[in-house]
């Protein structure tokens, strides 16, 4: 009946009606199964805990005042230093050969190693750099552009004896638009760089297309040079590009600066209005004194999840929604698929979940008192997901929690400048820990390491194997995950070769004191 009515002349208006009604009630049914669209289980269905002992356990811990001052004490001085300036004093030849453009995909981290690799590329060339044209994500779906995130006139300062820097190209040149180069082949445009190319292969490829038209432009260009058989002050170039040139905004510092006030000092947390986001409070500082805060980076988005062939104890809905999500994305494709989830958590390729990373935080002896500020990008399976590792750190805070929604406007929407703002704070806690390594896990790791500050890099096998060990006891994994955890905190990792600079600084960012 309701069907012939719907479909019957006077029952026209009802249908149209609930046409317009049903993106309303059914939301997920006209979304495009993109990044931040929400899956029918992440809205529908509580994933269950799939380590209920452990959990029970960990929210009635205790941690002794002696264990918490070794966990906070600072990471201990080892014989290694910054050293990113080179020891000859960069000296810049009278005449450039050309300009260098390129064109950087990826996130925020991505986009960041790029941008080094570019001022070594235009150091080797002795070319002019334009600043770095950042492209629009297809997850992320961000158009910032480099002066967006960076302070430009600070990253030109910083490099002006190393290289030339110009904002825009002179009007000879203006022809050379990102438009120009995908309509049609360019005699200008250098698209074969192969990753992790050599000095050479850009001296003898890029160098004669520059000096034949004045520019080269190269796209695709992220990961185009290589780590190894660089001379040192290249290297040491790129270091200090990392290190000291890439600066964030003045307004990403300001909004990063209040939340670590508001996460150090909480009765100073106002959520003020405007872009007045620091409310100086001398007497509150002074009787409560600074409080320690742990970072915590949460990878575990949409992506992240499909991107794996592991159980996350969503039962049949959420493997549902993942295979759908890969049939559009990547046509079904799933990484190590010829594994069973046993196989991969014991080999430790499974992302850790929100109650995985809040168990081994626990484990290592973070009492619920423990300040935590959450970065990260949108969680799949929602708040849903967090609100185990919200039982076990109450005082759990976020970008939103921290500020009110007029200082979060100039970055609302806006996935680098959200990463910004994060990597900032990271930067500045007392501890840093990521759930799964990925480009913000090594970009920290390696930033961090630069600083000699504290950074726990979880055991991803270790703990795979604990969590599939359904009778460990809560003490038996709190002493395995403390002992296997004692030397990934921070400590100095020499870089092996084919392996990022960014991620180990040293030998190549740092000497031995």
């Amino acid at each position: 009946m309701a069907v012939e009515l719907l479909f019957s002349p006077r029952g026209g208006a009802l249908g149209a009606l609930l046409l317009l009604l049903l993106p309303v009630f059914l939301p997920t049914l006209f979304s495009p199964l993109g990044h931040a669209s929400p899956s029918m289980y992440s809205e529908w269905n509580v994933p269950k805990s799939k380590h209920q002992r452990l959990l029970r356990s960990a929210l009635q811990r205790q941690t002794s005042e002696g264990e918490l001052s070794d966990l906070w004490a600072p990471l201990a001085s080892e014989s290694w230093k910054p050293c990113a300036e080179s020891s000859v004093a960069p000296s810049l030849p009278e005449k450039s050969e050309g300009f260098i453009q390129v064109f950087l995909d990826g996130g925020l981290n991505q986009q960041r190693m790029g941008i080094c690799d570019a001022v070594a590329v235009a150091r080797i060339l002795n070319a002019t750099l334009v600043i770095p044209y950042l492209e629009v994500n297809p997850v992320w779906r961000d158009s910032s552009s480099f002066m967006d995130i960076f302070d430009v006139d600070h990253f030109i300062n910083v490099l002006k004896d190393d290289i030339r820097i110009v904002k825009e190209l002179p009007s000879d040149f203006s022809w050379s638009t990102r438009e120009y180069y995908a309509t049609a082949i360019r005699a200008t445009r250098v698209k074969t760089a192969p990753v992790h190319a050599s000095a050479h292969w850009y001296l003898e490829n890029v160098l004669p297309v520059v000096q034949s038209y004045g520019i080269a432009a190269i796209a695709p260009f992220s990961h185009r040079l290589t780590f190894d058989n660089l001379p040192m002050d290249i290297q040491r170039l790129r270091c200090k590009v990392n290190f000291q040139a890439l600066a964030f905004v003045p307004h990403i510092r300001a909004l990063g600066d209040a939340l670590i006030s508001r996460l150090r000092y909480p009765s100073t947390k106002s959520g003020g209005v405007g872009t007045n986001y620091l409310q100086e409070m001398p007497d509150v500082k002074e009787k409560q004194g600074a409080g320690k805060f742990v970072v915590l980076h949460l990878r575990f988005d949409k992506d992240m999840a499909a991107h794996s062939a592991c159980d996350f104890g969503g039962g049949k809905a959420e493997k549902l929604a993942l295979a759908k999500y890969r049939q559009v994305i990547w046509q079904g494709r799933v990484l190590n698929s010829q594994f069973t989830d046993e196989e991969l958590r014991s080999q430790g390729r499974c992302p850790l979940t929100p109650e995985e990373i809040g168990l081994l935080l626990a484990a290592l002896g973070f009492d619920n008192n423990t300040r935590l500020y959450l970065a990260s990008h949108k969680v799949y399976g929602g708040e849903a997901r967090i609100a185990t590792l919200r039982k076990l750190f109450p005082l759990m805070e976020d970008k939103k929690s921290l500020a009110s929604s007029e200082e979060r406007a100039q970055i609302k929407g806006k996935a680098s400048l959200l990463a910004a703002v994060d990597y900032y704070v990271s930067m500045h806690s007392d501890i840093f820990i990521s759930a799964s390594p990925g480009n913000m896990h090594n970009a920290l790791v390696g930033h961090r390491t630069y600083e000699n500050l504290k950074t726990i890099r979880p055991s991803m096998s270790l703990l795979g194997q604990l969590f599939l060990n359904k009778t460990l006891s809560w003490s038996e994994f709190q002493q395995s995950v403390v002992k296997g955890h004692e030397s990934r905190q921070g400590q100095i990792r020499i870089r092996k070769p084919k392996k990022s600079i960014y991620t180990y600084p040293a030998p190549d960012c740092m000497c031995e004191a």
